[in-house]
């Protein structure tokens, strides 16, 4: 329909792909006029939960990316022998490559394993190799191997001349002496909870065993965040769980919620992350407004 020459969009023409790219624009035009600063101290953030299947590794690359791109100095480092976290990074872990495992067993300094991703110039990833699948094993006899990752951060921030903002680590979904490192070197756990049926299946346990680490090993420790994934807002089931998890956790649990998308779930394939493979696409920017969040929450 025309108005004055001027083409009219009629209720028919208004569809929900128009109502949603015109979302988008607004979102997308708010994510880039937002300025953040870096945290007073470096945030180590492990995402973790027992549960496999969450977006555990999405939600780690995705949430490095978006705040490397607003500036902040971000290393990720993969702790999962599947090494998903270093393919979305677009870094090496092939066998032969320096990598966590090394770290972990001695072999290495971090300094020496960690590479640059080409995701972005303030982007960098401890790969993890196939290798990591026998860590546990050379780990279970050795003195402090609960400590292990944690001494090897510190040292390597203490050894950086440029400081680091966020670290983020990528655990396995076992409570094995890998996530046990995990959660030790770290200061704070984010937990992914997708918006499916049991989806608070052994976030209780979960919540146990930080509890547990926090009291013999790592005192500091809190669940800090928590973020809603895989979520469809054509079910009520998702809208059910949701407001579950925000019952449950009202603080915790950030306002953004990471829908279904093909286009996440794509990215890892063509070495990259959903920010940069789409960052136009209603995942990406729900990733880059959850990073804010996750930012202006510890500022």
């Amino acid at each position: 329909m025309k108005h004055c020459g001027v083409k009219v969009a009629t209720e028919a023409e208004s569809t929900p792909i128009l109502r949603e790219m015109t979302l988008n624009i607004e979102r997308a035009k708010k994510i880039a006029q937002t300025e953040l600063s870096p945290p007073a101290r470096t945030r180590i953030i492990t995402v973790s939960n027992q549960k496999g299947g969450v977006g555990k590794t999405t939600t780690a690359v995705n949430l490095a990316a978006a705040l490397a791109r607003k500036g902040m100095q971000v290393l990720v480092i993969d702790l999962d022998p599947q090494g998903n976290a270093s393919t979305a990074l677009g870094v090496p872990h092939h066998s032969g490559v320096a990598s966590s495992f090394e770290v972990l067993i001695g072999e290495k300094s971090m300094a020496e394993a960690v590479q640059p991703s080409t995701e972005h110039e303030g982007l960098l990833c401890l790969p993890a190799t196939i290798d990591l699948a026998g860590a546990e094993i050379d780990l279970v006899g050795r003195d402090g191997r609960e400590n292990i990752l944690a001494r090897a951060l510190q040292d390597y921030i203490a050894g950086r001349e440029h400081r680091l903002d966020y670290v983020f680590i990528d655990s396995p979904p076992s409570l094995g002496l890998l996530t046990v490192n995990a959660l030790v070197a770290a200061t704070e756990v984010m937990v992914p909870i997708q918006c499916e049926y049991y989806a608070l299946e052994g976030v209780t346990q979960l919540i146990s065993n930080i509890e547990r680490i926090k009291q013999a090993l790592n005192p500091s420790l809190v669940i800090r965040s928590i973020i809603l994934t895989m979520f469809d807002s054509r079910t009520n089931l998702s809208a059910d769980v949701a407001s579950e998890v925000r019952k449950y956790f009202p603080s915790q649990t950030l306002k953004a919620t990471i829908p279904r998308s093909v286009r996440i779930s794509e990215a890892p394939s063509f070495g990259q992350t959903a920010i940069s493979y789409d960052p136009k696409n209603s995942g990406s920017l729900a990733y880059q407004e959850a990073a804010i969040e996750l930012a202006q929450q510890g500022a």
